[in-house]
């Protein structure tokens, strides 16, 4: 198969080395195929250099057979122009359009009806599906036949491919895991402890269930690799971009400050508000996301942030 990824950074530079491994043909696109190091790995993956029979240039070719599209949501319109018509694309990234709310589906679909796309989210650092770990993840579309067929042409032994017929839920748990994720980083990074992430975890987790419901995706899907499974991960995985960005604002650095350091796109940053407004639309109580969101504004201080969610009405569960 001849596949096109887009997007040079850490997740699509590896996509590219697994689609490679699989026996297809790939090209990469980046924006600075420049960028390339002597060793042949792009630098947001330095230690995994790509074959050089991985071309990486900065043209769509007009013929593939699949295109992963591994650009952060808050850029993906800019370069959806740029995909040959008819060809499948696969998104490979997770969030929710900071301005007009939108997931990345709808991103496409709004820009190219006349691209059938699906959707790749689930539990996967990307150095280590570079690396060949075993893995897991979701492909969805809104047919699963043709979630099944992409996925085939995707899995292999080392990382093994669910299909599924709901879009929106598994988009929903790819956005809001980041989002939790700041949460309990803040904890962690404040020193409140393992209880608090745990609390964090598994009430960010129901809310993220509540607004599926109301936004029409199915609630079953969050208890999956895109739901529970990204989540656990990201909520505890050191690599994890947004856990990192909650640690150092748990330590008391500013949002400015700790979005310098990180090495990518914290996702969850952008993503909290947009979650945020659509569920204030729907009439959805996401009281980790609101508080999130204030967080990363500074409206609230990390104290005021505790004690709001701490001290909330009891309820059932």
């Amino acid at each position: 198969m001849r596949i096109v990824v887009m997007g040079a950074g850490a997740w699509g530079s590896a996509l590219a080395l697994h689609m490679h491994r699989r026996g297809a043909d790939v090209q990469l696109w980046a924006r600075n195929p420049a960028a390339r190091l002597t060793s042949g790995a792009m630098p947001r993956l330095p230690d995994y250099p790509l074959p050089e029979s991985i071309c990486v240039s900065d043209t769509v070719p007009a013929h593939a057979d699949l295109i992963l599209v591994v650009i952060p949501v808050q850029h993906l319109a800019s370069v959806l122009p740029l995909l040959p018509a008819g060809v499948p694309a696969i998104l490979c990234c997770k969030g929710v359009e900071r301005d007009t709310h939108r997931f990345p589906l709808q991103i496409l679909a709004d820009a190219r009806p006349d691209i059938p796309g699906g959707l790749l989210s689930g539990p996967n650092f990307a150095h280590e599906i570079a690396a060949g770990l075993p893995a897991a993840a979701v492909l969805a579309a809104a047919d699963k036949g043709r979630a099944h067929e992409w996925a085939g042409h995707i899995a292999s032994p080392s990382f093994r491919l669910y299909a599924s017929d709901d879009p929106l839920g598994v988009q929903l748990g790819g956005a809001a895991k980041n989002v939790i994720a700041i949460a309990a980083g803040t904890a962690m990074g404040a020193g409140l402890g393992e209880n608090a992430r745990a609390a964090l975890i598994t009430r960010g987790l129901a809310e993220t269930g509540r607004l599926a419901d109301a936004l029409g995706g199915q609630p079953a899907t969050l208890a999956g690799l895109a739901g529970l499974g990204d989540l656990l991960l990201t909520c505890t995985g050191e690599a994890s971009r947004n856990y990192q960005m909650g640690l150092a604002l748990g330590r008391g650095m500013t949002p400015e400050n700790a979005t310098k350091l990180l090495k990518g796109v914290a996702e969850g940053v952008p993503t909290s508000d947009a979650l945020l407004a659509l569920a204030r639309q729907h009439g959805v109580s996401v009281p980790i996301i609101e508080t999130v969101s204030d967080l990363l504004a500074r409206s609230i201080t990390l104290s005021e942030a505790q004690n709001r969610l701490l001290n909330r009405p009891l309820k059932t569960e």
